[in-house]
């Protein structure tokens, strides 16, 4: 019997995955608590992120509302642990909740495309922000939630980096699943989608449904992120929920590189982790924070996962034009 091969790409991933999960497990041990804070943060962007490259990326509907989805995830579990109900109760109904919201949405996707779903989702971020915002009686308005972290298996996760630790093990979970997926019939069905929906419904594709299912999961991802955002910050109110989040994650996606699986996990911690470091500039800290993205994007629309290839491209186009040129030059009397 002989073991399967694998390619060299897809040794180089593993090394990769295997490095970085250690790196992540170690972190804490060199970082304080606003350092492994930070990385909780980052660990539930990459999630909420991971959601929309699978809308975005795979299925090619823009959505600027994923931000909402946050929302509705946290305040369900937050609502529901006001109310007594325990966070692991709360979780699947935030979950549930935002995959139906999202499915729901999924319908203005099937007769709009591009900038015009952009502000369609767009004028669902504003609606769920006003309701979370004005609905007091709810929600708590701009006075917000306190939400407890909870205990698993009758163990605390007050510590930092317990809670940390749980946010890990929540992103490992969701990439695994969404991994699974994209290589399903249904990832492939996604992909198609996005490159030619004519083309993917003459081979019978039912691009209906895929389309619902693309938003559905994706909304699905941010509830998750968002049940765990409550607890991690210990208090909500409406301001991590506006525009200016849902462009953030749109970012996240843009960066990393949209549809490549590892894209949200490095625009997640370009988005997250680089203002931070920027702080020491003071005021100009955002004005490098947008010269670096708008470089970026002149540079490479794809992402900084699409650089190498950039760069390769690049470099085999100047060998191709010295070859044109010195055969050219060869072929002169």
């Amino acid at each position: 019997m002989t073991l399967p091969t694998l390619s060299r790409a897809n040794v180089a991933a593993l090394a990769f995955i295997v490095a970085m999960t250690a790196g992540l497990l170690a972190a804490p041990l060199f970082l304080k608590t606003y350092g492994v804070y930070l990385l909780s943060l980052w660990a539930l962007n990459t999630v909420a992120a991971i959601g929309l490259n699978l809308t975005l990326g795979y299925a090619g509907q823009i959505s600027l509302g994923q931000a909402a989805f946050l929302g509705i995830g946290a305040y369900a579990v937050a609502i529901l642990m006001k109310a007594g109900v325990s966070f692991w109760l709360g979780l699947p109904a935030g979950v549930l909740l935002a995959f139906a919201v999202g499915l729901a949405l999924g319908f203005p996707a099937l007769r709009v495309q591009h900038h015009y779903l952009a502000f369609a989702t767009l004028g669902f971020n504003a609606l769920v922000f006003l309701v979370i915002r004005n609905e007091e009686w709810l929600t708590g308005g701009n006075f917000g939630i306190r939400v407890a972290r909870p205990e698993l298996l009758g163990h605390s996760l007050r510590s930092g980096i317990d809670y940390y630790h749980v946010c890990l093990a929540v992103l490992a979970v969701t990439a695994l699943l969404v991994w699974l997926l994209l290589r399903s019939p249904w990832g492939r069905a996604f992909a198609c989608l996005r490159d030619n929906p004519i083309r993917a419904e003459s081979l019978g594709i039912d691009v209906r449904s895929y389309t619902l299912l693309a938003f559905a999961i994706g909304a699905a991802c941010a509830g998750v992120a968002g049940a765990f955002l409550a607890p991690l910050v210990n208090f909500i109110d409406p301001s991590p929920f506006g525009l200016v989040p849902s462009i953030y994650l749109l970012l996240m996606v843009i960066i990393g590189g949209p549809g490549r699986f590892f894209g949200p996990f490095l625009g997640a911690a370009i988005v997250t982790l680089l203002p931070e470091w920027l702080r020491v500039a003071d005021v100009w800290y955002l004005v490098i924070f947008g010269i670096f993205v708008v470089a970026l994007m002149a540079f490479c629309p794809g992402g900084l996962l699409a650089v190498p290839e950039k760069v390769a491209a690049m470099r085999a186009a100047r060998r191709s034009a010295r070859g044109s040129a010195a055969g050219q030059a060869g072929a002169r009397p």
